[in-house]
């Protein structure tokens, strides 16, 4: 018993103790928030490439895809362990192009992008493409029934489209009575007739003479005659296909000029007309362009997507490049992702000899998720140094205690303390000062951790800078991911050091004799 009295004396009484409990507090805290923040930063990232990528890709090597992706895709069903394995399947065909546009102050603006050319129910199926839709956000935030993803244009957009092309049509057919009503009418160009010579008769034949006066008058009559206009092509109306775009190349960011806060003005609005321009496949490349009509914004928080990636539909791609019957990638998604190194495997077996590649999206993002977790660890590494110096200040605040108290220590040998005794209240003070201070520590890292973009605000309202920049990042805001796990391995681990760096001043304090200790008393 006299141990921990001992013990929360000396917690109470030394102040020096207080710089311990703050160091492993810091120390604690610094862990618990930096190892939420990259857990959450890692979280997102592969939620979100997880979703854009489904569980597993087969892909072409080159431009021109492979061929016959329905009849791979029957292939797989027909597998009894695939069948049993697969959810979904969709259909993908990727390309580059230049998009041009019309801004809104009436410039033409043109950036390379990545076009898509998906089907939209199968894509839909295979997962996280729907929820990135602002058709999808906006029926969220209203409460309102969702919409299906479609290339479809509303009717309204389609009507003003349609009204167009009507338009146009009857313009043409006024031109071509304007221009035919103004041509001057002569008298049509008949050719002479000439009878020819009756067998026997005595009538001269047609002579060289004659033939010359034919032409010359025929000459002189066609001059005068004034070609009729031609009658103009049939107009097909058309309507232009559907596209949805993404909302980083929709939009654009500037700085207000009245407050000097950044915003967001819109470029392409739902209904405009957009010109892709794109490359055919085949022995010798020439450019292929159409025009397509936006009908949503695709938003997925990853600049990468959000600022290069244009959805059309799948045949309509598949037309336009001459890739009839051919795709860039197939994307499966699984009943359950445990199995994807499995049906990797057996995919592999399945088109062996074959020009695809075959990966889970782990695989395929592999480097960037590799690049976090290095990051992580190397940040807790240099991290728990905080913590190392508290168990240094630990180490010399035992220390100095032993050389204050060798009286003390004395006297409590002499009155029975056993060394295990002695050596228990400095290792029990260690302990005490590390879970104290993990407790804190804990507490103030939990708290910074869940308001951390408030914090990230006031600080910069105070700094005048942003921490935290969405236009660099893929997210708008600080992501968190909490790990009792972690937090409990953070915790071990400072109660560990604390506990450690006092054992050598406890066995200090346990090996002095009574008499030697008293001798200069």
């Amino acid at each position: 018993m006299y141990k921990l009295l001992l013990c929360w004396r000396y917690l109470k009484t030394r102040y020096l103790a207080f710089a311990c409990i703050i160091s492993v507090m810091l120390g604690v805290a610094t862990l618990i928030v930096v190892n939420s923040v990259m857990n959450g930063f890692s979280t997102k990232l592969r939620t979100l490439l997880h979703s854009v990528l489904s569980d597993v890709v087969i892909e072409g090597h080159s431009m021109e895809g492979f061929y016959d992706p329905v009849g791979k895709i029957g292939k797989i069903r027909q597998h009894p362990y695939l069948n049993s394995q697969i959810d979904s399947m969709a259909i993908n065909l990727e390309t580059f192009a230049m998009i041009q546009y019309r801004k809104q102050n009436g410039e033409i603006g043109t950036r390379p992008v990545k076009v898509m050319g998906i089907e939209m129910k199968s894509r839909s199926a295979v997962g996280g493409f729907h929820e990135h839709l602002r058709s999808y956000h906006d029926a969220v935030a209203k409460k309102q029934p969702i919409p299906p993803a479609s290339f479809e244009i509303p009717k309204e957009i389609r009507q003003r489209y349609e009204e167009a092309e009507r338009q146009l049509n009857e313009a043409r057919q006024r031109a071509f009575e304007e221009e035919r009503k103004a041509t001057p009418k002569v008298a049509p160009f008949e050719l002479p007739r000439f009878e020819l010579p009756k067998p026997g008769g005595e009538e001269p034949m047609l002579g060289i003479g004659d033939m010359q006066r034919f032409f010359e008058e025929g000459k002189k009559q066609t001059k005068q005659a004034a070609v009729p206009a031609p009658m103009p092509v049939p107009h097909v109306p058309r309507v232009p296909p559907g596209a949805i775009v993404g909302h980083l190349i929709a939009h654009y960011n500037y700085r207000d000029p009245t407050d000097g806060k950044p915003k967001q003005a819109c470029d392409i609005q739902p209904g405009d007309s957009i010109v892709l321009t794109t490359v055919s496949t085949g022995e010798s490349l020439r450019p292929v362009y159409d025009s397509f009509v936006v009908v949503d914004y695709f938003k997925s928080e990853m600049s990468e997507y959000d600022a290069n990636c244009v959805f059309v539909p799948l045949e309509h791609l598949q037309n336009l490049r001459s890739m009839q019957n051919r795709a860039s990638s197939i994307l499966i998604k699984l009943k359950n992702y445990n199995e994807a190194d499995k049906v990797v495997k057996t995919l592999s077996e399945l088109f062996a000899g074959e020009r695809l590649a075959i990966n889970t999206w782990e695989e395929k993002q592999g480097p960037l998720l590799k690049a976090i977790e290095i990051e992580k660890s190397i940040l807790n590494i240099l991290l728990f140094m905080i913590i190392a110096v508290a168990g240094f200040g630990i180490l010399a605040i035992f220390s100095m205690i032993v050389s204050e108290k060798t009286r003390d220590i004395g006297i409590l040998k002499a009155l029975g303390a056993s060394s295990g005794g002695i050596m228990t209240i400095f290792l029990s003070y260690g302990l005490l000062l590390g879970v104290v201070g993990a407790v804190l520590g804990t507490i103030l890292g939990l708290s910074i951790t869940w308001n951390i973009n408030g914090v990230e605000m006031l600080i910069a309202k105070i700094t005048g800078s942003r921490v935290f920049s969405g236009e660099v990042y893929y997210f708008k805001e600080i992501p968190t991911d909490v790990s009792a796990w972690a937090v409990a391995i953070v915790n071990l681990g400072a109660v560990t050091i604390a506990t450690v760096f006092s054992i050598l001043p406890a066995l200090r304090a346990a090996m002095l004799q009574p008499v030697e200790s008293l001798r200069y008393e």
